[in-house]
């Protein structure tokens, strides 16, 4: 639950719908972007309204679905589908696969790098670069076989590693032109911070330089005001932090429904944790979907 103005949100996820809702969290099976995102083959109540004749595909029913569902609730709940799409692969990823967790977490992961390669805030590798483009060629298919809706509105962390992901994964995708490709910098997505250096963001000047075409939040400080070598932040505070982001979101884009978040591991896992869904850990470059939904509760009610 998170305050805003003179409301508060109760976020609940909204399972049912995705294959990846009934996979019992594991690091060892991380999930991976799944055919058609894995929205479950099934009847929808609108159906035989929208598609007597059985003619349309899948994802426009559950479009249907889900625009019926906001629109009985108006005024006292509303549906977002979020598509969370976990940065590709960078070299701070690399470099604890070739020493180990334990290592990476005690010594390599505070360095700036190893004299080599950096991954001070972790540019991405060369695979995850294609990992991102894979994604982009994902949704140009995805668009036109399974018309999955276009994202309404696009935010991404401040990473290197997530902006680089969101610009090759979302980029010169062939939308609608109400729904352009204009993302929002936003602080609140990214990594879990501290002691890593790899999760020690840049200059809010470096990201405009580099990202013109991205918008930043105007609360983006100039340096990393988060981050701290002496203190990693606390899982609670992530899951938090996600709650407030949602909070944010959902007051600021009250008319959209297809909301894209380009983010982190952890941070996926944490929002997932903060709407009352099992934690889910995804492969480098994928994206999974969660539904959720925001009921607001007056301040007097709270």
């Amino acid at each position: 639950m998170a305050s805003n103005s003179n409301t508060k949100y109760n976020f609940k996820a909204v399972s049912g719908y995705f294959e990846h809702d009934s996979i019992a969290p594991s690091r060892a099976s991380r999930i991976a972007t799944a055919p058609g995102l894995g929205l479950i083959d099934q009847p929808f109540d609108t159906d035989g309204v929208f598609d007597p004749a059985k003619e349309k595909t899948l994802w426009e029913r559950f479009e249907y679905f889900l625009t019926d569902l906001n629109k009985k609730e108006v005024g006292r709940a509303e549906y977002k589908l979020f598509f969370l799409t976990r940065h590709g692969e960078g070299y701070h990823n690399v470099q604890e696969a070739k020493v180990g967790t334990e290592a990476w977490d005690s010594h390599w992961s505070k360095l700036e790098g190893d004299g080599t390669v950096s991954w001070a805030d972790a540019d991405l590798t060369p695979t995850g670069q294609g990992q991102a483009r894979a994604l982009n060629a994902f949704w140009r298919t995805a668009l036109v076989d399974d018309k999955i809706p276009a994202p309404e509105k696009y935010y991404v962390s401040p990473h290197s590693r997530t902006l680089e992901t969101c610009k090759l994964s979302l980029s010169g995708l062939a939308v609608p032109a109400d729904r352009p490709f204009k993302p929002v910098v936003k602080e609140m997505l990214r990594e879990r911070y501290g002691e890593h250096t790899c999760d020690r963001r840049r200059s809010r000047g470096w990201i405009a330089e580099n990202y013109p075409d991205f918008d930043i939040e105007a609360g983006l400080t100039e340096t990393d005001e988060l981050w701290t070598a002496e203190a990693i932040e606390a899982p609670e505070h992530v899951s938090g932090r996600m709650t407030k982001m949602l909070a944010d979101v959902f007051q600021n884009d009250k008319e959209k429904t297809f909301v894209s978040f380009t983010m982190h591991s952890w941070a996926i896992f944490a929002l997932h944790l903060a709407v009352g869904h099992d934690g889910v850990w995804v492969t480098p470059g994928s994206m999974v979907p969660l539904l959720v939904r925001a009921e607001r509760v007056a301040e007097s009610d709270a």
